[in-house]
């Protein structure tokens, strides 16, 4: 594509307001070292105007002076502006309201009310030199003539970029594609996707975003994040790598390491199933799958294990073939042929059902030790043969 995209981590702002997570400060902090260290660009750290406690773990990140845009978030009120200028961040996102659902029924305003305060607020963060995102809140659901319009004034006021929030995940690709392409063509802003996954679509959108022109994408570990979550940091990095071709040069082998710490912090472990980083990513058992990764990788591997901080794992179970039962018993110094495969490989697969389950591996030495026992002759004979 040509162009320079960023990643901007809301863990410790939007992935904290999930539903019964609190981050302590030293945890906030430690994530904010884990992701600067991986290669994000800018961490939204959290809320200023809410004092206490937060207020004191963006200032100790800001102090950290760590090699990454420290933000904060923002309504667009100027006194929440005082307090992320008081914690010493370098930008602020700005946020309001600008679909009608919202201006009607929780800010009890009008559309000209939300233009007037975005303004002022925007002006007076410029006028301090702050970096300034304009976050149009519920953006997939404002009408489209009043978001260009907002986009517009924001940024005539001096925002730096636009913050495209489908706020309660109801946009799909294609169509976002085409909003996101005219807020590029008609207004000429930079555009940051922030999306939710309510439809399981948070990572698609954020790349349509990306091929419509956005040049920044909000994301969370994980995909931590308010009901189901946003767009998960691990899942946008590897997909811009190998789906559009664009390599961010992130440390992406830290990747389940960092998974790990935020789902200890927040008690929301990674889920085995979890996309780029869950343990069973590269984990394998259907004799077909297992024959092909054997032979060669990438039969069924898009990128190695290593790359993400995980390793391969060959599960011997119900589905489990033949050369998946020769391979693992190699492992163990003990070399099987075909007729003992097979064998092994019958009782297996009962065991397996018996348990629902695969087998570990002392379970796997235990049949093969049953069965030389009860046929140690007749197997040593058929081998002599």
């Amino acid at each position: 594509m040509g162009r320079k995209i960023k990643i901007v981590d809301t863990t410790l702002r939007d992935g904290e307001q999930t539903a019964g997570v609190v981050f302590a400060n030293e945890e906030k902090i430690r994530i904010a070292k884990l992701l600067a260290e991986i290669g994000v660009q800018q961490i939204e750290a959290g809320i200023p105007v809410m004092g206490g406690d937060e207020k004191k773990a963006i200032k100790s990140i800001v102090e950290a002076d760590l090699d990454v845009s420290v933000m904060a978030w923002n309504r667009a009120v100027i006194s929440d502006i005082k307090e992320s200028i008081d914690c010493g961040v370098d930008a602020v996102a700005i946020s309001i309201s600008t679909s009608d659902i919202h201006i009607k029924h929780k800010l009890k305003r009008d559309r000209d009310w939300v233009l007037k305060n975005m303004v002022e607020a925007t002006r007076f963060a410029k006028k301090h030199n702050l970096y300034v995102s304009v976050n149009a809140e519920d953006s997939s659901r404002t009408d489209m003539d009043f978001l260009l319009r907002f986009a517009k004034e924001a940024k005539e006021a001096g925002a730096d970029r636009l913050r495209y929030c489908d706020t309660v995940g109801t946009m799909e690709p294609f169509q976002l594609y085409e909003q996101v392409k005219l807020i590029r063509n008609e207004i000429g802003i930079d555009v940051e996707m922030h999306t939710h996954n309510d439809f399981g679509l948070a990572t698609a959108n954020a790349l349509a975003g990306v091929k419509a022109g956005a040049n920044y994408v909000g994301v969370t570990v994980g995909g931590l994040g308010e009901r189901a979550g946003n767009a998960a940091l691990e899942e946008v990095v590897m997909a811009l790598k190998y789906l559009y071709n664009i390599d961010l040069n992130f440390k992406t082998s830290k990747f389940r390491e960092l998974n790990e710490y935020v789902g200890m912090a927040s008690n929301r472990p990674v889920p085995a199933w979890k996309p780029i980083v869950g343990s069973n990513m590269f984990a394998h058992e259907s004799g077909i799958h297992t024959d092909g990764v054997i032979k060669n990788a990438s039969t069924y591997e898009i990128f190695s294990p290593e790359e993400v901080g995980l390793t391969r794992q060959i599960v011997i179970g119900k589905h489990s073939g033949r050369n998946a039962i020769i391979n693992k018993f190699k492992e163990y110094g003990i070399s099987l042929n075909n007729d003992e495969a097979t064998e092994i490989l019958k009782e297996v697969r009962s065991l397996a059902v018996k348990l629902k389950r695969a087998l570990f591996d002392k379970e796997l030495v235990y049949i093969y030790q049953d069965l030389k026992q009860e046929r140690g002759e007749e197997w040593e004979e058929e081998k002599l043969s």
